[in-house]
């Protein structure tokens, strides 16, 4: 017995089992030539061994198909949960910059209009004109006039005409009572 070992392995292992599995074989079995060929064992075996190689899979992992598919739907998911939180974040920081950059081009022209005020405030003549305007100064000499329209007087809008009478201050209940009570 340990001699047909020594001899296999001497031989090259598997092309001795493919010789000794050929004188094996019942002459049905063997592959057979002709256009109305049928199925071979030799291919009918591969699709059992495919088929048993699937299902071991199954049986190593000890599940049934059910299962699987549960475990896969539960990977899934958490696969999704884990790129949810930062894909939030990152969407709400995109955001954020671009509301940061409309803000920067909105002061970035504020400056600019600013640089303009102080580029004309360092005129002399533009200066006067400002002090003239605002602190209403006059030059050595002048005579200053100052003309208030009747629309521009403070009091107007609430002085009555002479027809009208004023209207009264108190809230309305006690106008209807001292109407009531005659006094």
């Amino acid at each position: 017995m340990a001699d047909r070992g020594r001899a296999r392995s001497r031989r090259g292992g598997r092309a001795a089992r493919s010789e000794s599995s050929r004188a094996r074989r019942p002459a049905s079995a063997r592959r057979r030539t002709g256009a109305g060929t049928t199925e071979t064992t030799r291919a009918r075996l591969r699709r059992g061994l495919a088929a048993k190689r699937a299902s071991g899979a199954a049986k190593v992992l000890g599940m049934s198909t059910t299962r699987r598919a549960a475990v896969v739907a539960i990977v899934v998911c958490a696969l999704a949960f884990t790129v949810a939180v930062p894909l939030r974040t990152y969407l709400s920081q995109r955001s954020e910059v671009r509301d940061q950059e409309a803000q920067l081009a909105q002061l970035q022209q504020e400056v600019a209009q600013l640089r303009d005020r102080k580029a004309q405030l360092s005129d002399p003549a533009q200066i006067e004109a400002e002090a003239r305007r605002r602190l209403r100064y006059v030059k050595p000499g002048e005579t200053p006039w100052m003309v208030q329209l009747p629309e521009d007087q403070p009091g107007s809008a609430t002085a009555a005409q002479p027809g009208q009478q004023p209207a009264p201050q108190a809230p309305w209940y006690e106008n209807l009572w001292a109407q009531v009570s005659g006094g």
